[in-house]
């Protein structure tokens, strides 16, 4: 899937001068970014190295990806991984309908084909040279890999929560993450001519292979200290008031400190910011922390287990 990507605020310079530079450059496209953070993007980029992004859900790793396809200007190839995911799904599929008219079409002409052919060994020739055509470029259905390596001016190229694939699609993909090019056993190999910029990200849903995660810059992102937190929220959330940025922040951190099944993510925190102002509040209270801990809050045991000591939670902030 390929996605288009506005231009940045600052499209005239270069975000990628500096470590300070992409922090900058990131925030002008929406992405607060740690220090850390835009450390580790900067060496991907200038060393031609994948990134590969773990952390728990809803922290930004895609969001990374896709702020930074925004920030270079650059098109977005994004590819979700899942278990049975194979080589024909990532790379490339031949195109069997047109294959198939072909052979119909081929078959109607079959006579034509073989007029004049001085002997059988002549006639198997000509049907040679006309099967290599089943194998070819105007047959060939191109998957996300291919077009991130085919785009000549660079793309950045998403593998999705890679953890979900199987150890056998990870070993594939490491032709493509250390060379930029891959095995086309009908057409050769196909070599990148501007390397895409490549974002891997996981859940931790599987240990990934040393092979894999020695071809990548390593960023782990955790969940963000209290002052990271209300920048995002205030660069997500436009026109939340900074009184209750700083109060439902507050909240969401001393909910993290607590023993619950599925913890609030970063965009969980951005969720409930943003429902929030649309209810009109303009500060925390029991009621309407009460109302909306689904959002925040996934599982009804986590609810159950919060709603008790929300008036306690308050007054602790």
């Amino acid at each position: 899937m390929t996605v288009s990507t506005p231009a940045p605020a600052n499209a005239g310079a270069d975000p990628f001068a500096s470590v300070e530079a992409l922090i900058e450059g990131l925030a002008s496209v929406g992405y607060i970014a740690s220090r850390r953070i835009a450390t580790a993007l900067y060496m991907a980029v200038k060393l031609e190295k994948p990134i590969l992004v773990e952390g728990s859900a809803g922290v930004g790793k895609t969001e990374l990806a896709l702020s930074t396809a925004a920030l270079l200007r650059h098109p977005l190839i994004r590819m979700q991984c899942y278990e049975g995911l194979d080589e024909s799904k990532a790379l490339y599929e031949w195109k069997y309908g047109k294959q198939l008219l072909y052979t119909q079409i081929l078959k109607d002409r079959m006579g034509e084909a073989l007029a004049g052919a001085a002997s059988m060994d002549a006639a198997m020739e000509r049907l040679h040279g006309m099967g290599d055509l089943f194998f070819s470029e105007p047959f060939l259905e191109p998957r996300p890999l291919m077009k991130a390596l085919r785009e000549d001016d660079g793309c950045v190229l998403l593998i999705d929560e890679v953890d979900k694939s199987d150890e056998a699609f990870e070993a594939f993909l490491l032709e493509v993450l250390s060379a930029y090019q891959v095995s086309v056993p009908e057409l050769g190999v196909l070599k990148a001519k501007t390397p895409p910029l490549v974002f891997l990200t996981s859940n931790n849903v599987r240990d990934l292979g040393d092979a894999l995660k020695r071809r990548c810059i390593h960023l782990h992102i955790p969940l963000p200290e209290a002052a990271l937190e209300e920048k995002i929220v205030a660069s997500r959330v436009p026109g939340i008031e900074a009184k209750l940025t700083r109060e439902l922040v507050a909240f969401v951190q001393s909910l993290r400190m607590m023993d619950l099944r599925k913890a609030p993510s970063i965009s969980e925190t951005v969720d409930w910011a943003r429902a929030l102002v649309l209810l009109h509040a303009d500060s925390l209270d029991a009621a309407v922390v009460r109302d909306t801990l689904n959002v925040i809050l996934k599982f009804e045991q986590d609810i159950a287990a919060v709603e008790p000591q929300v008036v306690e939670l308050l007054h602790r902030r």
